[in-house]
């Protein structure tokens, strides 16, 4: 009899603990302590990723991998593109023709739409993308919607659609693209509109659609000629499709009479497979990149109702464990604009209003799970910002009736027991956005009776120097990262404050003698909470844009990119130093409410994919 041995190469292991490194799929062990056999198996399965900028629905889609796609136009007459870097959304060029549900091909830098639809109208246009901007390609022969498509930039195929307005007949015609210009090409064997496709102009599928009613037909396109092949076991329209061939597709989402559905099918070029691995939300008329590969795909937007969410599949022996907030332990004390100098497993929280005209110095520490109440501040206050360590802290500035906190009272200094006064700041203000430690900080901008300021100051460990640097744009309320002579400022808002917002979403760095305006973020904020131990890896998230956001944006060192938004939408949040971008921390702040709530971000994880043996 062949053991296992002969069989893998490896014997059965005796192993107390799990191993942790997706090297072990397919090996077998026995682990001791739970007195069980156990593998690592591959499995397929979908995980949250960031949202889109915009919620969007009926967009076209395009990207050869999960960590390079494009969200294109949209319904009704959306000229707007956002790019995915497998982290999260950001700007990208404007399309020339609104549209929604077009076709589409090619990769994040070299893309291609053609036809789409607009309110109850289509078109012929084709537009090709390099990255940066959109540039007209060569027409397509008649006016289309609702056509899909699949290739690259210079080798696409446009196939079925509908001409007119609803109900249309549906349209079986498909046309090839050379780069310049497009041609007509065999026919499908059912006409069809918004079918799920896949692969390359050789090796093409097309999955589904609207014929009507939806259909489970698969038809497969060899470059000149379509072709039936396996049947689907979910008949579905404005699905979500991907692969790189015609035999290695998969196919989600879509509308599956009575409704939307959540069931993925995988295709090995005969057949379809039911995979046990579902969306989390049943959605249609969301897109995709369909060549990206089958086995690590990623669909966004879709509606009902029209949703920014976005989910990644992998199938892999790996899980993977998207980053995401949950909820911590509860302050003491609920209070907003307080100040913080903040890791996830060693908070401090400080200062902040409790109502109008209330203003606490009341002082808390966390240890990863819960806040205890130790001594308080001198000075109850809001508006205070904080840099440093739990155990080393400032409280720089802030507000109380009946205003700015003045000298000497400005800055306090806490060494994990107690608060003591402090050399004050040159210009006695409130909301300034602060990073550093203990002996070496530097603040920028707030304000000291409405209007942002510019005015930059650095703490060497016995005073405060104004610097001759100041911002490219006053603000009041931003968000900061980094260290002292190398850090990033953003959001606030600017010229004024309440009643009247200007948010801002330019940033700046700062190199130690002057600051330089970088990109932009998408979402202008103020009152937000950040995290970021250098400045080429922020988070910014929550605050006002005026109404209170949820939204979470990280800073890359080149661009800003949506992350998972926070689980309560707050303004007001601690300011000061809190943590990094993959272990950040928020509390307190308003909901509109004043809260004592906390919330702790956790970046991507994995984790192999460890089942247990049994016997049946």
């Amino acid at each position: 009899m062949t053991t296992y041995k002969e069989l893998f190469g490896k014997y059965v292991q005796d192993l107390s603990t799990d191993p942790t490194d997706a090297g072990a799929e397919g090996h077998i062990w026995y682990n001791s302590t739970d007195g069980v056999f156990k593998s690592v198996v591959a499995g397929g399965a979908w995980s949250a990723g960031s949202n889109l900028i915009s919620a969007m629905r009926e967009q076209t889609g395009a990207g050869a991998t999960q960590n390079a796609q494009l969200s294109i136009g949209g319904f009704p007459n959306i000229t707007a593109t956002e790019e995915y870097n497998g982290s999260g959304w950001s700007v990208g060029g404007t399309l020339s023709t609104g549209r929604g549900v077009g076709a589409p091909a090619g990769t994040q830098t070299a893309a291609l739409v053609a036809g789409g639809e607009g309110p109850n109208s289509g078109t012929t246009a084709t537009e090709e993308y390099n990255g940066t901007a959109w540039t007209g390609g060569g027409s397509l022969p008649a006016t289309v919607r609702f056509n899909t498509g699949f290739g690259t930039q210079t080798a696409a195929v446009s196939l079925g659609g509908m001409q007119g307005p609803s109900p249309g007949a549906r349209l079986a015609s498909a046309n090839k693209y050379d780069g310049s210009s497009w041609t007509a090409t065999g026919s499908l064997n059912t006409a069809r509109r918004s079918a799920a496709t896949a692969g390359s102009q050789t090796s093409g599928i097309a999955m589904g659609g609207d014929t009507p009613p939806y259909s489970n037909v698969t038809e497969e396109f060899n470059g000149s000629l379509w072709s039936t092949g396996g049947t689907l076991n979910t008949a579905r329209g404005f699905a979500g499709g991907s692969g790189t061939t015609q035999d290695a597709a998969i196919i989600f989402g879509g509308i599956a009479p009575p409704g939307p559905t959540t069931a993925t099918e995988t295709y090995d070029g005969s057949s379809w497979t039911t995979s046990p691995a579902t969306l989390s939300v049943s959605r249609y008329g969301g897109l995709m990149g369909n060549t990206s590969p089958n086995t690590s795909t990623v669909y966004y937007g879709g509606q009902p109702p029209t949703t920014a969410a976005t989910e990644e599949y992998n199938f892999t022996a790996n899980t993977v464990i998207a980053g995401a907030w949950a909820s911590g332990g509860a302050l003491n004390t609920a209070r907003r604009s307080s100040g913080t100098s903040s890791t996830q497993t060693a908070g401090l929280a400080f200062a902040g209003r409790l109502s109008p005209g209330s203003y606490s110095n009341a002082t808390e520490e966390y240890n990863g799970s819960s806040w205890t109440s130790v001594n308080n501040m001198t000075t109850g206050r809001q508006g205070i910002s904080g840099s440093g360590i739990q155990t080393a802290a400032l409280g720089i500035a802030g507000e109380n009736d009946p205003g700015v906190i003045p000298a000497p009272l400005a800055v306090e200094s806490y060494n994990g027991t107690n608060w003591t006064s402090s050399p004050a700041i040159n210009t006695a203000r409130t909301d300034v956005a602060a990073v550093g430690s203990q002996t070496a900080s530097i603040i920028s901008g707030g304000s000291v009776s409405g209007p942002g300021l510019t005015a930059t100051e650095s703490w060497n460990g016995s005073s405060w120097t104004t610097s001759p640097a100041t911002l490219n744009i006053a603000r009041r309320g931003g968000g900061a990262g980094g260290i002292q002579n190398s850090n990033i400022t953003f959001g606030g808002n600017s010229p004024t404050f309440s009643p009247v917002y200007t948010n801002v979403k330019a940033a700046e760095e700062y190199d130690g003698s002057s600051w330089t305006s970088i990109g932009s973020m998408n979402t202008g904020a103020s009152g937000g909470g950040s995290a970021g131990a250098t400045k080429d890896s922020v988070l910014s998230f929550g605050g006002e844009t005026p109404s209170i956001t949820s939204n979470t944006e990280f800073y890359n060192g080149t661009s800003w990119v949506t992350f998972p938004s926070m689980g309560t939408a707050r303004g007001n949040i601690s300011s000061g130093e809190g943590g990094t971008s993959t272990s950040a921390l928020a509390q307190g702040g308003t909901t509109p409410s004043v809260s004592a709530a906390t919330e702790e971000f956790t970046g991507d994880t994995t984790a192999v994919n460890v089942k247990t043996l049994t016997t049946s």
